[in-house]
């Protein structure tokens, strides 16, 4: 993002005459020398560390110091800053990530369905979305890549990759402690540093933060007494350990964990209609709601990564990363949001995956080699209740409620290899594929009860689940020929995605590339079946993208990208005749035609003077998306998806006595779009929003210090919600799902204020 004439380790504010008292003023020929200039930024999107002006892929890097200049604590704070992405917070809880670049992603975040963006943190890939929007703790650089990275990256990548680079230790004893207070009562507490072990060998490295703030808003109703009634509100601890054995210069090892438990309360949203059921009127705040359920929401996160990197020769070197993740959440999702039991779905997430790399690269004359083997076995399991129970009343029975359960399992292995060949001086070409088999294995237990239903004793107050409800199984495996399903369903693909590009360095300062790839999402089963259906078949997309990388004068930095891509086989519900009676619609997962988007990304960097730099990004997009006949209803386009993204920022310096002082400023436009595409009631206004700080570091590097005020102009925009309401065209509603008009929307977060002071041991 930002290019700076100088880097300043790590940024912030304090503009209090207070801290400013204690700053000793450093004599002139101490100060930093300011160069006018672009900075030369390193990237690890093809696997192997290369500057960004050399990579012909569409990537947006942030560093540290971009981060902390801009305020960015959080994953979803990224999407500002790289053109036609998105990257904002789920629905009913603040960890939970829905993530879409050029147009493709997920919606649902539900135990079975495949992320279309994929997560990585320090090479290891993130399979669930729940947990996903990380806090930044000890972080060196975000990188966004656009476009599919099936060859080098594999499924589950069709839009695109998000990688979370931790930073290497230096080997120094180091200490960092940072404290943040700000709006709603916002107080965060991070610690970070390291202890060499053994000097120039073997270096411990811990962080630790402890992130909570009151809620934007609260529950105006609670049908259970006496608890916590915050909405929106924020209590997060996130912890990591890292063992780093520099057993050579050729050899290096690392083994790192890290765990983070989320106790914020679920989130309630805002109905945009008023209930026909109950007192439940339109909010006066859109971070106000109602609800019938607890508010108490859980996620936990825990991790183990182990990477082993060797420099074999000059020319090659082996990479091994070995890594163990599990999530687990049990969380509160108020559908209709009234004290009623109208909609309400209690829900528990439970996830573990295991996975195994090992990389192959060579640096030749003229050649160079990316190329690996990687094997994945995860196991995604969940339990809801959509306990409907003013319609169970209604019919004269205790109350209703529709159970589901099961695990979509997966075991995948690969393998890849991408190389680039100079063809002459200039003209280069790039080569690349990617061989995936994957198999599942899923069932599913779905069944009425004529009661209201919990998945466990006690989560509800005085609730106590009978042991004898149970659900049959209804996807699945028959063994034994009894007309039981008693085994798990079983589907396999293989893929072969390829890469093939060109490359001419033009001179020195200028790229010029194209390239054709393509991605797969991993195909599926249904995780709300009620019959026992095939699985959908993996989608594809397919992407054509030309781009110029070009730095002007060593002042002006143009990296401009035209792409298009075509989505084929997206998973759907689509309505089927039964195999045993053509007369019998069934409604299951399938696939249908697809979608197809073009559009244009451009990054620009301009240092106007030693002490000044803008930063630009504008991304275009045209989508269009295919109706298709075995739909249960109309689309009418993409979600998440605005046909226009912009952003454009200023960081001026400030040298002085006291200190090094950065003042930056921006401003972010995020067009019109719609949530979900196959209605337009929830649809978003295009918006913009004002970011301003100061930083603050002083002439000795220790104290340093951020004041930092987003959202300026309190803009309200929608990042989620549910839709259980037809259009009648004539300002009336048709109830949906639990008999009431459910038309509810989540909202990004309200203006804010906050102030990051720190200090460096």
């Amino acid at each position: 993002m930002t290019n700076k004439n100088i880097k300043i380790t790590s940024l912030a504010l304090a503009i209090s005459t207070a801290l400013a008292s204690n700053v000793l003023v450093a004599a002139e020929n101490d100060k930093k020398e300011k160069v006018q200039g672009l900075e030369v930024i390193e990237v690890t999107a093809r696997k192997t560390a290369e500057n960004i002006q050399k990579v012909p892929v569409a990537v947006t890097s942030l560093s540290a110091s971009d981060l902390a200049e801009a305020g960015i604590s959080t994953m979803t704070e990224v999407q500002q800053f790289s053109p036609n992405t998105t990257l904002q917070t789920s629905r009913g809880t603040n960890s939970t990530l829905t993530a879409f670049i050029r147009g493709v992603g997920q919606q649902d975040p539900l135990w079975g369905y495949e992320p279309g963006v994929g997560i990585y943190i320090d090479d290891v890939y993130m399979a669930r979305p729940q947990g996903a929007v990380l806090d930044l703790l000890d972080v060196e650089r975000i990188e966004v890549l656009r476009g599919p990275q099936g060859t080098l990256y594999g499924k589950n990548t069709i839009g695109g990759a998000v990688k979370y680079v931790t930073k290497e230790m230096s080997g120094d004893m180091e200490a960092n402690a940072e404290l943040t207070v700000g709006s709603y009562g916002q107080a965060d507490m991070k610690l970070t540093g390291q202890v060499p072990v053994i000097s120039d060998k073997l270096y411990v490295g811990f962080g630790y933060a402890n992130l909570s703030r009151d809620g934007y808003g609260e529950f105006l109703k609670s049908a259970i007494a006496g608890q916590d009634k915050e909405n929106y509100n924020k209590d997060l601890t996130a912890a990591r350990l890292t063992l780093e054995y520099h057993a050579s210069n050729d050899l290096f090892m690392r083994l790192a964990w890290d765990s983070t438990t989320d106790n914020s309360n679920a989130k309630g949203g805002y109905r945009l209609l008023p209930s026909i059921l109950t007192d439940a009127p339109v909010p006066d705040s859109v971070f106000d709601s109602y609800t019938s359920m607890p508010t108490e929401n859980l996620v936990e996160l825990d991790g183990l990564s182990f990477m082993v990197n060797w420099d074999v020769n000059k020319d090659w070197s082996l990479k091994y990363v070995a890594s163990s993740r599990e999530s687990y959440s049990d969380t509160n999702i108020d559908f209709d949001n009234t004290d009623l039991d109208i909609f309400d779905v209690p829900a528990i997430y439970d996830d573990n995956n295991t996975s195994h790399e090992l990389q192959a690269n060579y640096v030749g004359d003229g050649f160079k080699l990316v190329s690996g083997v990687y094997l994945y076995d995860g196991e995604s399991c969940g339990h809801f209740d959509a306990i409907l129970g003013v319609l169970g009343r209604s019919l004269a029975l205790p109350g209703l409620t529709r159970e589901v359960t099961g695990c979509n399992n997966s075991t995948s292995s690969a393998v890849y290899a991408q190389g680039s060949f100079n063809l002459t001086d200039a003209l280069s070409l790039t080569v690349g594929a990617r061989y995936t088999n994957e198999e599942k294995e899923a069932y599913v237990n779905n069944g009425l009860a004529y009661t209201g239903v919990y998945p466990s004793s006690g989560w509800v107050p005085g609730y106590v689940r009978d042991p004898s409800i149970v659900f049959p199984q209804v996807l699945g495996t028959d063994t034994n020929g009894d007309d039981v399903l008693d085994a798990p369903a079983k589907a396999d693909w293989s893929r072969f995605t390829p890469r093939l590009g060109v490359e001419y360095q033009m001179d020195a300062d200028t790229m010029l590339f194209a390239s054709y790839s393509q991605g797969f999402k991993s195909g599926t089963f249904n995780p709300r079946a009620t019959v026992n259906e095939m699985a959908a078949d993996p989608e594809i997309v397919d992407s054509l993208e030309f781009g110029i990388k070009k730095d002007w004068n060593n002042t002006l930095r143009t990296n401009i990208t035209v792409f298009s891509i075509d989505h084929k086989d997206r998973q759907y519900i689509t309505i089927t005749p039964s195999p045993d009676d053509q007369t019998v619609l069934n409604q299951n997962l399938g696939n249908i035609k697809g979608s197809s988007v073009s559009g244009l990304e451009a990054e620009v960097t301009y240092s106007a003077s030693a002490d000044l730099t803008f930063n630009f990004a504008l991304g275009l997009l045209d989508a269009k998306i295919e109706d298709d006949p075995t739909l249960v209803g109309e689309l009418v386009g993409l979600s998440n998806t605005p046909d226009m993204t912009m952003n454009l920022s200023a960081n001026y310096l400030i040298d002085s006595d006291l200190g090094y002082f950065v003042v930056t400023g921006g401003y972010y436009y995020r067009d019109d779009y719609i949530l979900f595409e196959d209605s337009d009631l929830l649809s978003q206004e295009g918006y913009g929003m004002v970011n301003v700080g100061v930083n603050w570091e002083s002439n000795e590097g220790n104290w340093y210090g951020g004041l930092y005020a987003k959202n300026l102009t309190d803009e309200e925009y929608q990042v989620g919600g549910y839709n259980f309401v037809a259009d009648n065209g004539d300002g009336t509603y048709t109830p949906g799902l639990g008999g009431d008009q459910t038309l509810v929307a989540y909202y990004g977060d309200p203006m804010t204020l906050h102030l990051t002071v720190g200090y460096r041991f």
